[in-house]
């Protein structure tokens, strides 16, 4: 795949260096267009050495190749990382100033913005209705992530980890590709489980991600460590594979995947409403949410005190609704025939047995189709980029491994589903 790496003035231009070698590292041919500005926090030596290419960014050099037009023609994909606000402002305005601006006008594949600016930046009126402009042009442009910026101030407005540009990047080409009726083939999915996965074209896939919060007071919350990053990656993989995606996201450390439709919650019940109502006309609802047990019974309406005159607050709980178990009850008649139900299981071992002993009893008591199971604990899958699961069938048979990084399983799980759709 011929990639375009556009690289914007900011102090995040060195992430850029890690995304160029996650994109060589994969075996795509990289050209860097760095704007003059940039080359002030990277130098052009490092683009081209990281690249293997001549790097410029002038519309005179190399004119007898016209290079402000081939660019632009020849790439599969473009992707600018740091997107300052200056250099969204430009490519909204169809400005060609640069080479970079040019090429983003001959674009005829995928473009992805990965923005990184100061929080008032990115909130300012003119750059939010820049990035809707881009955004009902057809551009990808990433929400930019929230932490610690240049100096002491803190806020939306960081650079995504050069991770999340790549993989949003790769699902933008597949939704590209998926467009025109053809299977992915330079994404997350690999070309040879093109044939298996072809059943998921068409289909509506519902997935539930992230941790759901339950209010304490106005102030405080009830969660967990999910970071939504398997259910993310779950919605990348089946987009990937031509269906329609609905995601259902509570908390997430990372942006939801481009081209998916997505629907924000925050608590069980609210989780339980939104999938509930999308699963009436799913092919496929992929419980990956991290969905509280419990949530407080008389959440306060005014944030808890702490005083040295009153006694410690107790905090009664109350049974959260079992999500799943609902799905299964309500798919005779609500949803689909041969509607596919995956749960998710975080389980731990104990004297009284193992993970996978709780899990094959979890699945028996669900009643959903498949189960993927993680083995949870200090350290492990919750954050991490990285997972290992079995996936546990309803029917029996010995249980599927499946490790790597999010992505890879992700790309298993749907391989399963795709199998159980299947004409047998």
């Amino acid at each position: 795949m011929e990639v375009v790496l556009g690289v914007g003035g900011g102090i995040a231009a060195y992430k850029a260096a890690l995304l160029l070698r996650l994109f060589t590292e994969a075996g795509h041919a990289v050209t860097v267009i760095p704007t003059e500005a940039s080359t002030r926090f990277v130098g052009i030596a490092t683009w081209e050495a990281l690249s293997g290419r001549p790097v410029s960014n002038s519309v005179f050099d190399q004119v007898d190749k016209v290079n402000h037009v081939r660019l632009g023609h020849e790439a599969d994909l473009i992707v600018v990382a740091p997107a300052t606000a200056d250099l969204l402002a430009r490519a909204a305005a169809g400005l060609a100033s640069d080479l970079l601006t040019n090429t983003l006008l001959m674009a005829r594949g995928p473009v992805l913005f990965a923005p990184a600016m100061h929080t008032e930046m990115w909130r300012h009126p003119a750059t939010v209705a820049n990035v809707e402009l881009l955004r009902r042009r057809g551009a990808v442009v990433l929400d930019p992530a929230v932490g610690r910026l240049t100096g002491a101030d803190s806020g939306p407005g960081r650079l995504p980890e050069p991770e999340v540009i790549f993989q949003a990047a790769l699902a933008a080409v597949d939704a590209a590709l998926s467009q025109d009726g053809s299977l992915p083939q330079h994404g997350s999915l690999r070309q040879d489980d093109a044939t298996a996965l072809e059943i998921l074209a068409g289909k509506t896939v519902t997935v539930t991600a992230g941790g759901t919060r339950e209010p304490l007071d106005p102030v405080r919350f009830l969660g967990n460590r999910s970071s939504g990053k398997q259910g993310v990656a779950l919605a990348r993989a089946a987009a990937a594979a031509g269906a329609h995606v609905r995601l259902i996201s509570a908390h997430l450390e990372v942006p939801p995947p481009p081209g998916v439709e997505t629907i924000a919650v925050e608590t069980a019940l609210e989780l339980r409403a939104e999938t509930l109502s999308a699963a009436k006309d799913s092919d496929v609802v992929i419980m990956a949410a991290a969905v509280a047990d419990f949530r407080p019974a008389n959440p306060s309406g005014s944030k808890i005190k702490k005083r040295d005159d009153a006694d410690d607050p107790v905090i009664r709980l109350i049974r959260n609704p079992d999500i799943l178990a609902e799905l299964v009850q309500a798919r005779p008649q609500s949803a689909p025939a041969g509607q596919l139900l995956v749960g998710f299981a975080a389980e731990t071992g104990d004297e009284r047995g193992g993970v996978l002993e709780y899990a094959r009893a979890k699945l028996e008591r669900k009643g959903c189709d498949l189960l993927v199971v993680n083995h949870v604990g200090a350290g492990k899958v919750f954050g991490q980029d990285l997972n290992d699961v079995l996936i546990l069938d309803r029917d029996g048979g010995t249980p599927i491994p499946a490790a790597g990084t999010k992505d890879e399983v992700a790309r298993a799980v749907v391989e399963q589903v795709a199998a159980h759709l299947a004409p047998r």
